[in-house]
């Protein structure tokens, strides 16, 4: 099959099958989301931290851990050392690198956790109606009412310091706003022709929920969680600038900003490093998630 038989066969307003019509989808989302260049631009930069992570033990010139204390303690950057040493005399590079690994843990984890749950409250509510949406929804509000890091503050105080604690913290308090999402999306399809026809055909309320209307608000929260990755790697750099994430000697980004910051006015290196790793992974996951807000967007339609 040719590239232009291809294309019109994904293109085509009457798809023959079910398979077909996602495919077209996917490609009109893909090529919507190829003419931005700033999107792309965040995908690139995302696809970087994967390739960093997966073979951090390849890129790094060092140990992130060891360093020597006597002879490498604070040099600036060199050829031997790109990004200089932390008063351990660990290799800041090779620290930067490894730590990638634990800004994707987490990210990963707070996104497989958060976002099913907030998607499941969220539909729920909107579909249920009455007692359950303002039980639902006023517990959402609650989460709503603290701010982020405040709430992951507490909940990691309870739990206790530690990367996974850590997640599960940041997990608990991201959730509220896909329930918000999912709701809305709810709400705008309950009561629909076409829910009323499978509603018709005798289709349970948790067949409904489960199987048409989650996969209607799915587009829009996986939005959302692209946008809330920034705030996510936030967050945790907070909780390790604290002291409440990662615990030493892991190379996390915010923990090494908080051994650096006694070092900042003459060292400036120590903190400087991770500090950019944070400013472009959270820039590309912004820009990425702009790019897929357009491109996810069902009123856009193909070109």
């Amino acid at each position: 099959m040719s590239d232009t038989t291809w294309r019109q066969w994904l293109l085509t307003e009457r798809p023959q099958s079910r398979s077909q019509a996602r495919l077209g989808r996917t490609y009109q989302a893909w090529r919507r989301l190829a003419d931005n260049r700033l999107a792309l631009l965040g995908l690139t930069i995302i696809i970087g931290l994967l390739v960093v992570a997966g073979f951090a033990d390849v890129l790094a010139t060092q140990s992130p851990i060891v360093g020597d204390l006597r002879e490498a303690r604070l040099l600036p950057p060199s050829a031997e050392h790109w990004f200089g040493t932390d008063d351990q005399g660990r290799d800041i590079y090779s620290r930067v690198v490894h730590g990638s690994r634990l800004t994707l843990f987490v990210v990963i984890l707070v996104a497989v956790i958060a976002a099913p749950v907030g998607l499941l409250i969220g539909t729920v509510a909107g579909y249920a109606g009455g007692w359950v949406d303002a039980v639902l929804m006023r517990i959402t509000d609650i989460f709503l009412a603290f701010p982020r890091l405040i709430l992951a503050l507490a909940f990691v105080a309870a739990l206790g310091p530690g990367i996974e604690n850590a997640v599960i913290a940041i997990a608990i308090t991201s959730w509220p706003p896909y329930a918000r999402i999912a709701r809305a999306e709810t709400l705008t399809v309950r009561h629909s022709d076409y829910i009323n026809a499978i509603r018709l055909m005798g289709a349970s309320p948790t067949r409904i929920v489960a199987r048409h209307i989650m996969p209607m608000c799915v587009s829009s929260v996986i939005v959302r969680v692209t946008l809330d990755m920034a705030g996510i790697i936030l967050t945790a750099a907070g909780l390790g600038f604290l002291g409440l994430g990662a615990q030493p000697p892991l190379p996390e980004w915010g923990a090494m900003i908080a051994s650096g910051r006694r070092f900042v006015l003459d060292q400036w290196w120590v903190a400087a490093a991770p500090g950019m790793a944070i400013f472009l992974v959270s820039l590309g996951f912004n820009l990425l998630g702009d790019g897929l807000r357009d491109a996810l967007d069902p009123k856009a339609g193909g070109r």
